[in-house]
Parts: structure tokens; C-alpha cells; sequence
């Protein structure tokens, strides 16, 4: 194989394009999560957990103070179903509510271990439980597989930063 200056710009221009798919596939993933609506999204989280939760486990509840956010799933455990539903969907929205005061206070590696403690409490019973023959939407899906693709630490940075993004923080402003 001849060496040409057009070669070896070929080459580098593959190598950076390569370089640039990786590093940008954590923004571009965390964007389409983003696109989904409140309820894709909190579906999107329940089997991201469900099913790759086995794998996120050692990273969530092994490298959070999930005591510190003991008293906000005990106050959800409190609630109807229905609230505990209309208080998840506060989260995603950030609206300025208790439970999203309380949530945001949270270091981001104690949220990503709620959200895995939220998804145990819904398969125990007690939080509510997504319906009975709930089917993904095809967006739901086709996001889930993106992140899939995606290798361990990626998973880990796009869940940390999508429930890092959630609640309201009382001490910013």
C-alpha cells in the first residue's frame, strides 16, 4: 500500500470520527432520553434498571449514602399509588414540590441508587408497579437498545446524569 498525505488524512479523519462517535454517544443518548415523554421516560428507567439493573447494582447502592435518602422512599412508600406516581413524574418534570426538594438535595450517586431502590420497591409492591401488560413504546425501545450498546461505564454516566438532572435543587438560586 502506497502512503499518500491524501492516505494518511483518510486514515485520521476515520480515527477522530471513531473517537468523536464514542465520546459523543453519551449527549446524544441522554438527549433522546430527553425527547421522551414523562412516562417514557420513567418506563425507560424501570427497565434500564429491570434490565440491566444487575450490572448497575454494584455502581448505585455500593458507591451511594442511600440512608440519606431513606426517609424519602419511606415518605413515598406512604403515599397511593396514584401519588407515588404523580410524585415520580414531579421528579422528571423538576416540578418545585417536597418529594423533589427532598430528592434534590441528593449527591448524584445517591440518586442513581434511589432510582434502583425505587425499582425494587415497585417489583416488592410497594411502589406502584408499572401496569399489567404495559408495552414500551417503540421510542422506549429504541432508546433502551442505544443504551444497551452502549459500554458498562457509558450506562452508568447516561442514568447518573439523567437522574442527576431530576428534582429540584432547594440550594441553587
Amino acid at each position: 500500500m502506497t502512503y499518500t498525505t491524501e492516505s494518511a488524512f483518510s486514515f485520521a479523519s476515520n480515527r477522530l470520527n471513531s473517537d468523536f462517535q464514542l465520546a459523543d454517544a453519551v449527549p446524544a443518548t441522554i438527549s433522546l432520553v430527553k425527547r421522551l415523554s414523562t412516562d417514557d421516560q420513567l418506563a425507560l428507567l424501570w427497565y434500564a434498571y429491570t434490565e440491566m439493573g444487575r450490572s448497575i447494582t454494584p455502581a448505585a447502592p455500593g458507591a451511594a449514602r442511600l440512608q440519606l435518602a431513606e426517609g424519602l422512599l419511606n415518605s413515598l412508600k406512604q403515599m397511593s399509588h396514584a401519588q407515588q406516581l404523580e410524585a415520580m413524574r414531579d421528579l422528571v418534570e423538576r416540578k418545585n414540590t417536597p418529594i423533589s426538594r427532598s430528592y434534590g438535595i441528593l449527591s448524584n450517586n445517591t440518586k442513581l441508587a434511589f432510582w434502583y431502590e425505587l425499582s425494587e420497591l415497585m417489583v416488592q409492591g410497594f411502589v406502584v408497579p408499572m401496569p399489567t401488560g404495559y408495552q414500551p413504546s417503540r421510542d422506549v425501545n429504541e432508546t433502551l437498545a442505544t443504551i444497551k450498546q452502549l459500554d458498562f461505564g457509558q450506562q452508568i454516566t447516561v442514568l447518573r446524569k439523567l437522574v442527576a438532572d431530576m428534582g429540584v435543587d432547594p440550594l441553587a438560586d
